[in-house]
């Protein structure tokens, strides 16, 4: 089989696959500047014979799909967003997809922006590089003295695996972890499920993990946040599009609650309301890098990797993200 690679992957993780009879094909999307539309990704299929794409950003539309025949699409992410689903089930063609491969990305960046939001880091940083250190060796110990993450009750919306990695990370400081999703049944017993309004009443750190559906959007609103505590902080490293972004303007605005840490906004590159947020003296902006470590891209090639040993052969993938509509198609 011909196997085309656009993800990154590396050189051990191709010759994995290479064991297996596999011919790759490796042309990443990072040297082409940026993802292969529709018609460069279907060149290249045709060009190449291909009968196995491994992608991630590019556009594997229902024109690609319907035009070349293909044995299967792994999406080196999450969420196959740049895939036509439906086009592929109607082919019947599986869509293996790399859950978890940013989780512990996506957990470091957090302990670490939260332990430096809450311990004045970025702010002392900047006073001292501008020579504000007075003859007084006490100053700065005083006016930059922070809390400690310890002890602190952590509330988190969504509780899949990035919820779950920082939890079972922070539980050690120790933390207090509580957590809202209805697709969550009681994982252990130091963990708490409790109810979207509880959750903000009563967290020291809310953190968003959801992605973006017709349930989702906006579901984090002005009378959610309204219910924080006025010295709790909100991070979000999942969407922007489930916040009420002119509410959460409204809350830091208004200093109702201590700050936030926001890695993702409404506009990407951001636009003047998004500059309006990350501009706020109690905001912590990262652009959209929680998950944008190196080892990501390992973890996302052994995934995938795992993905099609599984499938070829034992007939599955624990990875299929298209399985139910298969059934029904095939059906």
């Amino acid at each position: 089989m011909n196997i085309l690679i656009t993800a990154p992957y590396s050189e051990d993780a191709m010759k994995e696959l290479e064991q297996y009879n596999e011919k790759v094909i490796y042309k990443p999307w990072k040297a082409n500047g940026r993802g292969f539309n529709e018609e460069e990704l279907l060149k290249l299929c045709k060009e190449n014979d291909i009968e196995g794409l491994i992608t991630e950003v590019d556009d594997v539309s229902s024109y690609v799909i319907e035009n070349h025949k293909l044995s299967f699409i792994g999406v080196c992410r999450a969420n196959p967003v740049n895939v036509n689903i439906d086009a592929a089930t109607l082919n019947k063609i599986p869509v293996f997809n790399t859950p978890a491969r940013n989780a512990q990305a996506v957990a470091e960046l957090f302990i670490g922006n939260v332990i430096s939001f809450m311990r004045n880091i970025i702010p002392s940083n900047k006073w001292i590089e501008e020579n504000n250190w007075s003859s007084e060796e006490l100053s700065a110990y005083l006016e930059f003295k922070g809390n400690e993450l310890a002890g602190k009750t952590v509330g988190f919306v969504g509780f899949g695996a990035v919820g779950q990695t920082i939890a079972n990370l922070i539980k050690h400081f120790p933390c207090d972890i509580q957590y809202y999703d209805p697709f969550v049944e009681d994982l252990h017993a130091s963990y708490k499920k409790t109810s979207l309004e509880d959750l903000f009443a009563k967290s020291d750190i809310v953190s968003i993990h959801l992605p973006v559906n017709d349930a989702t959007k906006n579901l984090i609103n002005k009378e959610l946040l309204q219910l924080m505590k006025p010295d709790a902080i909100f991070v979000n490293t999942a969407r922007s599009a489930v916040v009420d972004t002119d509410a959460l303007i409204e809350i830091l605005s208004n200093e109702s609650i201590r700050g936030a840490i926001l890695d993702v906004f409404d506009h990407e590159p951001p636009r003047e309301k998004d500059y309006q947020l990350i501009k706020l003296p109690n905001v912590l902006a990262t652009p959209h890098i929680a998950g944008a470590s190196y080892e990501v891209e390992n973890h996302h090639a052994a995934i995938m990797n795992n993905n099609l040993k599984k499938w070829k052969q034992e007939g599955v993938s624990p990875n299929i993200f298209n399985q139910k509509k298969l059934d029904n198609v095939i059906r």
